[in-house]
């Protein structure tokens, strides 16, 4: 980041903690920029709820947010038609290539998130919401895409009060997985207070979807992933 994008404002930004490396990379991106932190971490019926939420609120002890949500809902899980929420759907192994929506995908989860995090946000005067959305996501996930992002703050703008004025900031949504990595470990982000497996909750499969992509970022950096993985496949290329 240049120095003119960082703003110093002494505002506050609610952050989207999954407990995931791109969140708690959101987090020292916002902080970077000038935000004081408010934590809003969900637990809809995932796969890896209790190891996500030990995780943000892992990541809650160094930062040491102005506020930490935690919002429980089923509904996500209720609704099903994911691997993640699905006991059913099995988690597929990691298709790196693919450009098919993967079984991984939540209806329209994002939106539900936003709008939880847009009623936070506006309940505690936040200027700003910050999710660590990403490239290699969009290309799989249609609410992960620019334009959702683009449309997302429309929808923002048009129903919250008039004096309000919270901007979504998707700071990494043209980034690769590879960029991210290399931004936090610039940031000092701790990574291994963070979980990114969608099978297990110790130790990571490294075979899924996400325990590749975020394997093969820390790879390419040359930097080893601190947290545990039942295998390491190596995916450099």
């Amino acid at each position: 980041m240049n120095e003119s994008e960082k703003t110093n404002t002494n505002e506050r930004a609610v952050i989207l903690v999954s407990g995931g490396m791109d969140s708690a990379t959101a987090v020292y991106e916002a902080m970077e920029r000038g935000y004081d932190p408010l934590f809003l971490h969900t637990s809809y019926g995932q796969r890896t709820e209790n190891k996500e939420f030990e995780s943000a609120q892992r990541l809650a002890e160094v930062v040491g947010p102005d506020e930490f949500l935690r919002v429980e809902t089923e509904h996500l899980k209720h609704i099903g038609a994911s691997s993640l929420t699905d006991e059913s759907i099995e988690v597929a192994d990691a298709d790196m290539e693919s450009k098919d929506i993967p079984s991984s995908y939540i209806p329209f989860r994002n939106a539900n998130l936003l709008s939880m995090a847009t009623s936070f946000a506006e309940s505690q005067d936040a200027s700003a919401i910050f999710i660590g959305a990403h490239s290699e996501d969009f290309s799989g996930y249609p609410d992960c895409r620019p334009s959702f992002f683009e449309a997302f703050q429309q929808v923002i703008d048009a129903g919250t009060k008039p004096e309000t004025d919270i901007t979504l900031e998707a700071p990494f949504v043209e980034w690769s997985k590879t960029q991210i990595a290399e931004r936090g470990i610039e940031l000092g982000v701790p990574y291994n207070h963070t979980w990114s497996c969608y099978r297990e909750e110790a130790p990571a499969c490294g075979t899924c979807d996400s325990c590749a992509f975020r394997l093969q970022a820390f790879q390419r950096i040359g930097v080893r992933d601190p947290i545990e993985y039942e295998e390491r496949p190596t995916y450099r290329h």
